[in-house]
């Protein structure tokens, strides 16, 4: 089929809204917004939804969704990507995300790349969770080497397969998840890596019906953005101290939160950070 063709029937797709769409029957989702190296509210929202659980039916499947951006701003990103490892929420199935920040994490990591801008947008947080530490000597090229390099030695092997496989989306009934959102323009077929680790305008203020409603992190806003067409659930853990999640069954939707008194980290960033 043609191109143009393809595009017409992705914006013609079925009429689901927020208002009616559902998961399958018998399942529950859990899906967790950016984290950004809040370690304390993962733990706590972990809590919460064990405690959210406690009483379900055994023969209801559980998924637990996270949104990607472990990383970066809050000073935990070793023990956010520790815990998702090692800690997970037993008797769910765990779907992790791919975030823009852990995209540049291992693109620094591997290839060296990004760096000056990585650093600036909370990548510094991140390098000091794993015991590096910025260098003096020298000129900002040398420094930048010498700090990659420490991190490549730091950063467990574990930690780094992790990152590797996370995948893009995911897709379940009338729902579907990604870090950032999608081009309203595009057939599914068609999303770039950049588009669905990066968006925002385009995908933020349109009003297309995309066949499934689209839970996403990546732009923040003080309480979760429920639109006809997608839900937003980054709260901004690390400077809002407030890390949620969308919890959905059958048509039903409704939220959890971790909060905390005061951020975990130092850094001052845009209310539309990247």
């Amino acid at each position: 089929m043609p191109l143009h063709l393809l595009k017409r029937l992705w914006q013609r797709s079925p009429q689901i809204g927020v208002g009616t769409a559902s998961v399958p029957p018998g399942m529950r989702i859990y899906a967790i917004g950016d984290i950004h190296g809040r370690f304390d509210l993962l733990r706590q929202l972990h809590q919460a939804i064990r405690a959210d659980c406690a009483d379900v039916s055994p023969l209801t499947t559980l998924q637990v969704v996270y949104l990607g951006d472990y990383v970066d701003r809050g000073w935990q990103s070793r023990e956010v990507i520790d815990l998702l490892i090692e800690q997970p929420l037993r008797g769910f199935f765990a779907v992790h995300l791919l975030g823009n920040h852990d995209r540049q994490l291992l693109e620094f990591l591997q290839h060296g790349t990004g760096g000056p801008q990585w650093l600036r947008y909370g990548g510094d947080a991140t390098i000091c969770s794993y015991g590096v530490r910025m260098t003096d000597g020298g000129g900002a090229a040398k420094r930048l080497t010498v700090m990659r390099d420490e991190l490549v030695r730091t950063v467990p092997q574990q930690h780094v397969r992790f990152l590797q496989q996370l995948p893009l989306m995911h897709q379940v009934g009338d729902y579907l998840f990604v870090h950032a959102g999608i081009d309203p323009e595009k057939p599914l077929a068609e999303q770039t890596e950049r588009d669905l680790l990066w968006i925002r305008d385009e995908f933020l203020e349109s009003d297309n019906h995309f066949g499934a409603v689209v839970v996403h992190g990546h732009t923040t806003t003080r309480e979760p953005d429920v639109r006809s067409n997608r839900i937003g659930i980054d709260t901004g853990a690390c400077y809002g101290n407030r890390l949620t999640c969308l919890v959905l069954e059958g048509q039903q939707k409704r939220f959890l939160t971790a909060t905390a008194a005061r951020p975990s980290s130092g850094f001052a960033v845009p209310d539309f950070p990247v």
